[in-house]
């Protein structure tokens, strides 16, 4: 097979890539959160706002996002709080019961296996609109994520 100049100084980049690659580029963050478990007996419940919430991490990822995990347990008819919006995205990954939740003034109601997402800035808010409890799973990621 017969290379030309053309080929060749396409080929170039490619080939010097891997050795300009290097860890420095991507520096170790010591504030980053460590990888870890979280057994569930250890998380500790607290109530608020009509809510069991079991807060599970809170802190840096080591590509410099903020991230906030707890479970939320709420009783039938209960809503953790009103409708709201925030810089960061959420995403509720619903393990048990029915909920309902809101996005932008759209309801959508969702069981136990889905999984809700809202983008940065949307309006938003869940409820329990079963007759058992119901248990999600938040993951807030981005700027204000984890801060009261």
């Amino acid at each position: 097979m017969t290379m030309t100049r053309r080929d060749m100084c396409f080929l170039l980049p490619a080939a010097l890539l891997p050795s300009t690659v290097s860890p420095k580029l991507f520096p170790a963050d010591d504030t980053a959160l460590p990888s870890a478990t979280y057994p569930f007996d250890k998380l500790v419940a607290r109530t608020a706002n009509h809510a069991e919430i079991r807060p599970v991490l809170t802190g840096k990822l080591a590509t410099g996002e903020s991230i906030e995990v707890h479970e939320t347990t709420l009783q039938p008819g209960a809503m953790p709080h009103a409708p709201h919006r925030h810089p960061h995205s959420e995403m509720w990954l619903i393990r048990e019961g029915t909920v309902e939740l809101t996005i932008n003034g759209e309801s959508h109601r969702i069981g136990p296996g889905s999984v809700g997402f809202v983008h940065s800035n949307d309006e938003h808010g869940i409820k329990n609109v079963g007759g058992n409890p119901a248990t999600y799973f938040v993951v807030a990621i981005g700027p204000s994520a984890g801060r009261t």
